[in-house]
């Protein structure tokens, strides 16, 4: 994305600037600036309203793109069951521990991932848009939300061959969805959930003695 047109004015590179919360604000944020420069999710999130957990979940998948088995889903997949179970809590804004907001991405590495995605990405922009907030805001829909965040974040962490980009690609439309506060994508992004959980989880059976595994432990 083009620099704006006002000259810049000293630009704090530390504290990355918003001017709106969606897709073209995201492509803007990793586009200029130090391809070494380290963003800590902190600083990404901080000042953000209602974008937050989109932008969170954006950048929490981007490992899953990783083409190294087993290595992007042992990350994102943790990242995005964190992100899942806050909003099935009710959570607003997303709360992060420290030893997490203090890592993240480089800028290079994002402004690697978002040029891959960057025909796509634009060409959504014009067909997403604020609206079916029912899918959105109230808080059993964004609990719902959450809830398959976790489920599809327990598939991504186990070690289901080639299914990290199906993953990766089904969150990133969640993040969109978050992003744009589009519901009438989040409904798409509800059903096709529902479907790969009932899929993998009954075909491969992992998912189901993943939780049950977890379930005695607990109790």
């Amino acid at each position: 994305m083009n620099s704006p047109a006002d000259p810049p004015s000293a630009p704090d590179q530390s504290r990355p600037e918003y001017q709106n919360e969606g897709i073209r604000t995201l492509l803007a944020m990793f586009d200029h600036g130090d391809p070494e420069q380290r963003l800590r999710l902190g600083q990404i999130l901080q000042g953000l309203q209602q974008s937050a957990f989109g932008v969170f979940l954006f950048v929490a998948i981007l490992p899953s793109f990783i083409p190294i088995p087993g290595m992007g889903g042992a990350v994102s997949g943790p990242l995005v069951i964190l992100i899942g179970a806050q909003m099935l809590c009710g959570l607003r804004r997303p709360w992060l521990p420290g030893f997490i907001g203090n890592h993240g991405p480089k800028r290079g590495t994002m402004h690697r991932f978002l040029a891959r995605i960057d025909g796509p990405l634009r060409r959504l922009d014009r067909m997403l848009k604020p609206r079916r907030a029912a899918f959105l805001v109230p808080l059993p829909a964004h609990a719902f939300t959450g809830l398959l965040l976790i489920l599809i974040g327990l598939l991504l962490s186990l070690p289901i061959p080639f299914t990290n980009y199906l993953f990766g690609f089904q969150l990133l439309l969640f993040a969109l969805a978050l992003l744009e506060r589009d519901g009438s994508l989040m409904l798409i992004n509800w059903i096709g959930a529902v479907a790969a959980v009932l899929f993998f989880s009954f075909s491969s059976g992992q998912l189901v003695h993943y939780l049950t595994e977890l379930f005695q432990r607990w109790f």
